[in-house]
């Protein structure tokens, strides 16, 4: 449990730092300097690959080359049956494609539609999946095998849920980027749930962190099909009132609780050693 409270504390430590100093920058004088404004945005990109530097650190200091060789080589493991694929990148668009339905059955219309088209989102997922690398080698890769090995791999994704989300906690208050006001508790509601999911597709595919990758980037560009985004939202502490945040938090939930009846043991997902 010690080197999970070290990982946990020094990605928080990192990331926070680096997040907090880009919203104070763009907060008060980078609006004037695109040289600030670019050191920011630096700021950002490091903060959040903050979970993976630490990991492969954490690693590399406890368990030498072998261990963390042993860690990368789960980003190149795409020996996984083609479901697991349809999976990682249409779980979020069947929620959303859902969530339509649900609108229109409860209310009569249909609800607000993006304006990416479908082989753009695809575009998208195929060109982001490496940036995902960042988060991922960290929270799938370091922190869940060792969560699940104490925990089981249901209450792992869980708890590893909430964590994750309240590591993103700063960025709503950052001026200018897309979560920059938004409800902060429906976040912190939902993400739990997206972390059940990629749960039990890492349980399926051998802790591939490829396809949690995959995934990873499927969530990010497919939510634009049926935003849930308030774009007069100013209080990040505020619930969310929209009838679409609520359906998707609804539906994710109704995903993860079957995710979590029939989650896959543990046993073969260990820690890289």
């Amino acid at each position: 449990m010690g080197s999970l409270l070290k990982f946990f504390s020094l990605t928080y430590a990192v990331t926070w730092t680096c997040f907090i100093a880009a919203a104070m920058i763009l907060g008060t004088v980078a609006s004037g300097s695109p040289r600030l404004a670019g050191l920011a945005g630096l700021l950002l990109l490091f903060g959040t690959f903050a979970p993976s530097v630490v990991a492969l650190w954490l690693t590399g200091r406890s368990e030498g080359r072998s261990g963390t060789r042993a860690m990368l080589r789960r980003l190149l493991e795409w020996r996984v049956g083609a479901r697991w694929y349809v999976f990682a990148v249409g779980y979020m668009a069947a929620i959303k494609l859902a969530v339509a339905l649900v609108h229109r059955v409860a209310v009569g219309t249909w609800p607000p539609l993006g304006q990416e088209v479908w082989y753009a989102i695809l575009a998208s997922i195929v060109l982001t999946t490496v940036g995902q690398a960042g988060e991922e080698i960290g929270w799938r890769g370091y922190a869940l095998p060792r969560l699940a090995a104490r925990l089981g791999l249901a209450r792992a994704s869980v708890l590893l849920g909430v964590i994750w989300a309240c590591w993103h906690l700063p960025l709503f208050f950052v001026p200018g980027i897309s979560q920059t006001g938004q409800s902060f508790p429906m976040y912190l509601l939902m993400v739990p749930a997206l972390s059940v999911a990629i749960a039990w597709l890492y349980g399926h595919t051998n802790g591939s962190l490829l396809l949690a990758m995959l995934m990873h980037s499927a969530i990010n560009q497919t939510a634009k099909i049926i935003p849930t985004a308030d774009t007069a939202a100013t209080n990040p502490l505020a619930l969310s009132d929209s009838l679409v945040a609520w359906l998707t938090l609804a539906l994710l939930w109704i995903g993860a609780g079957y995710f979590l009846v029939r989650m896959p043991k543990t046993e073969a997902l260990r820690p890289a050693a």
